[in-house]
């Protein structure tokens, strides 16, 4: 076993790195306060080739691995930034890696790897179906040379900072199916070409996340913007979602090394009675605790990532890093809100964003009570809870 990032991930760890604290906290405190898109910041990105890392060289990307991709994500979050306003350009694209056409990938990879193109929406969810993916109602209707389809997405992040929409809908009813898993089709939507069939509600929340619901009446898709065979796009669709668990996985991680560094950095200089804060075990031993979590949380992402960079299984193990990543940085995310006390909630300091950034991961991608339920089920074969 090696614990050893390679010499290639430790570079592009220092230039992301290099690249991002050029975005300092008052970027993402402006982008926060005006509820604004990070635009610069994407923009530097794309044009640095980074959100491409997992394209292949053939199509004008890096064609790294996972791994590398999710170090690169780390580092983003790790030096105070917010990776998950453009990690989807990374995730959404495993599904046509994998079952896309060949027409597929060289009509939209090579622009996504120059920037010219953004990929960045995933419309799975529903206000009905929630976590149970398999219970959707969108449907999309055979028609002569395609499909009409008709139906409502929630929780669509990025959907107006997106030129296309990966999007899943029923092909055949939940009743006609064999297995529950059959009959859902994965379709590659051009946003700007399907006009008014697209309607987007922004959804407001707590942090600066630009996720929407997206209503869909009409939707005209041609046969050959379906990702792989009619009815398996559930199967294609595990695909993006393990890379999405390990991606987000890799952004806890960094936000919890952004806690701790600055917990450990505020406990050691803020001096109250006499003595640094940081001397009181109750102040020291979580900020502790949460290094050493997150140190074991990363050893379980790596092996996640690199199970998925060698095409073995690694759904439970991605799942696993999900929850123990998300749920480290929550504890790191809580030692520094402690340690800075009222100050914490002073937008200068910028802990109550990450805090409010790094709680969203415990419930999204996929709610930590679901990975438990994972882990009992598949993995400890225990009886099904839901």
């Amino acid at each position: 076993m090696d614990f050893a990032y390679s010499s290639t991930q430790q570079e592009i760890r220092a230039a992301v790195g290099e690249l991002a604290r050029r975005f300092g906290d008052a970027y993402w405190r402006d982008c926060d306060a005006r509820e604004a898109y990070p635009d610069a910041f994407v923009a530097a990105m794309t044009e640095a080739g980074w959100l491409a890392a997992l394209i292949p060289e053939q199509y004008g990307g890096s064609g790294l691995g996972l791994l590398d991709a999710c170090v690169i994500l780390e580092e983003i979050n790790r030096q105070g930034g917010n990776a998950a306003t453009c990690h989807a350009q990374m995730y959404t694209m495993a599904s046509v890696l994998q079952h896309g056409s060949a027409a597929q990938k060289q009509a939209i990879l090579p622009r996504i790897a120059t920037g010219d193109l953004r990929l960045q929406a995933f419309g799975v969810t529903e206000p009905d179906a929630g976590s149970n993916t398999l219970r959707i109602k969108t449907f999309a209707k055979k028609v002569n040379g395609g499909y009409v389809i008709n139906g409502q997405k929630i929780w669509t992040s990025r959907f107006r900072q997106s030129d296309m929409y990966l999007l899943l809908a029923r092909t055949t009813p939940y009743e006609d199916v064999a297995r529950k898993t059959d009959g859902l089709s994965l379709f590659l939507v051009d946003i700007a070409k399907a006009g008014r069939a697209l309607q987007p509600r922004t959804i407001d929340t707590m942090l600066n996340h630009h996720t929407n619901e997206v209503f869909i009446d009409n939707l005209e898709v041609a046969d050959e913007w379906r990702v792989g065979e009619e009815g398996q796009g559930f199967r294609y669709l595990l695909s993006s979602l393990n890379a999405e668990r390990l991606l987000v996985s890799s952004e806890c991680v960094g936000d919890g090394k952004w806690f701790v560094e600055r917990a450990r950095t505020y406990a050691t200089g803020r001096v109250v009675f006499d003595k640094p804060i940081g001397a009181n075990q109750g102040v020291a031993f979580p900020i502790a605790r949460a290094h050493m979590n997150l140190s074991a949380a990363e050893l379980m992402r790596n092996q996640a990532a690199t199970l998925f960079d060698q095409e073995q299984p690694c759904g439970g193990e991605a799942n696993m890093a999900k929850y123990l990543c998300s749920e480290a940085s929550w504890e790191a995310a809580e030692a520094a809100m402690t340690t800075y006390g009222g100050y914490g909630v002073a937008t200068e300091y910028d802990i109550e964003r990450k805090w409010k950034e790094t709680r969203l991961l415990r419930t999204a991608p996929i709610s930590n009570n679901l990975v438990l339920a994972y882990v009992a089920q598949h993995l400890l074969d225990m009886p099904r809870s839901y």
